[in-house]
């Protein structure tokens, strides 16, 4: 019985996790099929969300249903600041050039998190009550069965928004064929700055999800935005569904190969599989 529940122990963490890295994927997903880059100040946007979710409740006093939403709005923000004044800018349409930016950027937005936040690791309270309860045995934290709800909501409302809304649609179609687009009248450059708050809301809701069960200082995104990464890539970089495939089966390998395996060696595993499937299948799993 014992070895069931901690089957299902480990099950629960990974699909958490994995639910932080599909947010984070669907990020890079979002700006690569509308404007064909890898926008890597993704993984500053995590670090964002969790360092201005810090501030709304501590340095403003917010309670955390306020304070969460303003967090994430504060990186949407920052997420059109980097399209207008990082990229469009920009006299170059070369992809390589665009990628170099936001290397740049995200270097920048490092170091400004850096003066204002300091380099002190922090940490915030849970998003709920954090006495467990359980399952089959297994204790499971109210915060994951947040993170999970949350994170079905919002792939439920990005389903909505890129087949009922016009500027869904319109994404869509300059991800299709940006040309196209602009013949027809789609605003090209609003489509990309929305692409980029978009990208900008779904890091910063992952940095608020993931902060309170972790701890928090302004290169935390790092590590999980190459994680998201790698959720992408495994899924198939620019598919949606992969991402979300990619980021749960990331999470489940991580937590799997750290319980059976050894904590210190779970980042190995999961991208040694990451790359035997690409081998076998280099443009993912739900890659065209």
């Amino acid at each position: 019985m014992g070895g069931f529940q901690d089957l299902l122990q480990f099950i629960f963490a990974g699909i958490t996790n994995g639910a932080i890295y599909a947010l984070i994927a669907l990020g890079f997903c979002v700006v690569h099929n509308t404007i064909g880059i890898v926008n890597f100040a993704q993984v500053d946007f995590v670090s964002l969300g969790g360092m201005f979710l810090f501030s709304g409740l501590f340095w403003s006093g917010l309670p955390m249903v306020v304070a969460l939403p303003l967090a994430v709005g504060a990186v949407v923000a920052v997420g059109i600041a980097v399209e207008r004044l990082g990229i469009r800018p920009s006299r170059s349409q070369n992809h390589l050039v665009l990628i170099f930016l936001t290397i740049g950027i995200s270097i920048v937005l490092r170091g400004i998190m850096k003066l204002v936040w300091g380099k002190n690791r922090m940490a915030v309270p849970p998003l709920v009550d954090d006495i467990p309860f359980r399952i089959a045995g297994a204790a499971i934290l109210p915060q994951a069965v947040a993170i999970l709800m949350i994170t079905a909501l919002v792939i439920v409302l990005l389903v909505f928004f890129f087949h009922r809304t016009r500027l869904g649609l319109a994404m869509r179609a300059v991800a299709s064929n940006q040309t196209a687009a602009m013949v027809v009248g789609i605003p090209v450059g609003r489509v990309k700055a929305a692409s980029f708050a978009l990208a900008g809301g779904l890091g910063g809701l992952a940095g608020v999800l993931i902060t309170p069960i972790t701890t928090l200082s302004y290169d935390v995104g790092v590590l999980l935005g190459l994680k998201g990464f790698a959720a992408a890539i495994l899924g198939g970089f620019g598919s949606f569904p992969g991402a979300i495939l990619g980021g749960m089966g990331l999470g489940l390998l991580e937590s799997l190969s750290a319980g059976y395996w050894s904590s210190d060696y779970k980042d190995v595993a999961a991208f040694v599989v990451l790359l035997l499937v690409l081998f076998i299948r280099p443009k993912g799993l739900m890659g065209k």
